[in-house]
């Protein structure tokens, strides 16, 4: 968050809203949303978002929401501890898991980048595939996710495109959840859109959840791959199964 701040230029006391996405909070209560918000300085309102993995597209499709009902600037931030819920004699999943955090920070603006298509979806059915019960460890079924994530990023991100009026050909860049490069492969190929336009970080990050895909975004900026007016679509799925897509311009920054 305060990276993002920086980097940005912002005035901290010009936020007016932090969402935070995150699947591992500190507490039950309060928020940690509430404790990233002292520890920035901020006076503002924050909250806390769990919808796992797709929790920092949720993040900024509310943060959308929130500015077209009168807020200006928000910071939204994808973090997680995973390593205090990893099952560390699980040989299935520790392997898979990691910490970290990515942020960014969406305001209102005129003729600049926007976020032009999204959609969000969940299937309660599928719950057990994914889960972390109070005071236990991480729970995965690989296989029932492998089947039913490719087919939920196909469905949020053609959705997406549709609201934004652009196909898979209009995307310049594709920054999907970093938890299984089979996942990925099989969604890009069903979308019709070539795997090498993916920005991909699972072999250095992990699978960091809600900040895997502000982390991969993050990459593909500092690696030059992104321009002006780029067309990026965003997506996610996690445990729920949820699912999460934005298709957004990038503006330069």
């Amino acid at each position: 968050g305060k990276i993002a701040i920086e980097r940005g230029g912002i005035d901290p006391s010009s936020i007016d809203l932090l969402i935070l996405a995150t699947t591992s909070p500190d507490r039950q209560v309060p928020a940690t949303a509430s404790t990233v918000q002292e520890l920035l300085g901020l006076h503002c309102g924050a909250m806390d978002l769990n919808a796992a993995c797709s929790g920092f597209v949720y993040g900024l499709i509310a943060a959308h929401g929130f500015i077209q009902m009168g807020h200006n600037r928000i910071l939204v931030i994808g973090s997680e501890t995973l390593s205090r819920i990893t099952d560390w004699t699980d040989r299935g999943t520790c392997i898979l898991f990691a910490d970290g955090a990515g942020a960014a920070v969406v305001e209102r603006t005129e003729g600049r980048g926007d976020l032009h298509g999204w959609h969000v979806d969940s299937n309660g059915a599928l719950e057990d595939a994914l889960f972390c019960d109070f005071d236990g460890k991480i729970q995965m079924n690989g296989h029932a996710i492998f089947k039913n994530a490719v087919l939920a990023m196909e469905n949020a991100a053609q959705k997406s495109l549709s609201m934004a009026n652009l196909t898979p050909d209009d995307i310049d860049l594709v920054v999907p959840h970093q938890a299984n490069v089979r996942i990925v492969e099989a969604s890009c190929k069903r979308l019709g859109i070539p795997y090498e336009k993916t920005s991909m970080v699972i072999h250095r990050t992990g699978n960091t959840s809600s900040a895997s895909i502000p982390l991969a975004l993050e990459d593909a900026w500092a690696e030059g791959r992104v321009s002006k007016g780029d067309n990026i679509l965003l997506v996610g799925f996690g445990a729920g199964m949820t699912s999460a897509a934005a298709v957004i311009t990038w503006d330069g920054v």
